[in-house]
């Protein structure tokens, strides 16, 4: 009898896709929704780690140019009214309001330093709205993914006791497709959300480094603005 038994197993096809194909419809969308899950989760991943290296190389770039001794008012004009990179366009926000704020006599606007800080901290705003775009899908996929499959799972294996009870079978050959099934179920949902988890960390501290970067840069000009205000 268990030769037979273990006959009958050897015969089983376990690959994935053969346990994809006989799980029943329910486990199969859970499947599915976790598979899609996990590529969006890399693609985010993969895009944000581009992202974060192109404005840290953007940011290296501009603090070059603007501690070169070239005049503010030069290296706005080279910036032109369209800035490529977010440095430079918390720089551009900054100035367009300095030279809003100058009277048609020379003099300035009373509050100009006010309405700088202002206009850098909108612009910065958006830059970390911008590098943050997506990291909240992660943290979702994180958190969830483990109990999507852990429901996959429970449905494979109520599915699995539901067909010894019609079979009157508690052999391995039976059991064993089954469980495998719904154990695949829990394998996908931490095969999307240990990655996301780990990477959501990791690209969330690059981002606060990198608006921090940001903040450091608005702080520093503000205080060139204020100076010049003074005098």
């Amino acid at each position: 009898m268990e030769t037979e038994t273990l006959a009958l197993a050897q015969e089983i096809d376990f690959s994935l896709l053969a346990l994809f194909a006989r799980a029943t419809f329910t486990v199969q969308v859970v499947m599915l929704m976790l598979v899609l899950a996990s590529f969006w989760s890399w693609g985010i991943i993969i895009q944000k780690t581009i992202n974060f290296r192109k404005a840290r190389i953007e940011a290296l770039g501009f603090d070059e140019a603007f501690w070169s001794g070239e005049p503010l008012d030069e290296l706005f004009d080279k910036i032109g009214p369209e800035p490529q990179a977010a440095p430079e366009r918390i720089f551009a926000a900054g100035m367009m309001e300095w030279r809003r704020s100058h009277r048609q006599d020379g003099g300035l606007i009373a509050g100009a330093a006010a309405r700088i800080d202002r206009s850098m901290d909108v612009a910065i705003a958006k830059e970390a709205e911008e590098l943050n775009g997506g990291l909240s899908f992660l943290a979702t996929v994180g958190s969830t993914a483990p109990f999507i499959g852990l429901f996959g799972t429970v449905w494979g294996i109520k599915h699995a006791f539901e067909q010894i009870a019609l079979q009157q079978n508690t052999n391995l050959a039976v059991v064993a497709p089954g469980i495998a099934e719904a154990l695949l179920a829990t394998g996908l949902g931490l095969l999307a959300a240990i990655p996301a988890v780990i990477f959501y960390n990791k690209l969330s501290s690059d981002s606060d480094r990198i608006v921090g970067g940001y903040e450091s840069f608005a702080d520093e000009f503000s205080t060139i603005l204020s100076r010049q205000l003074d005098t």
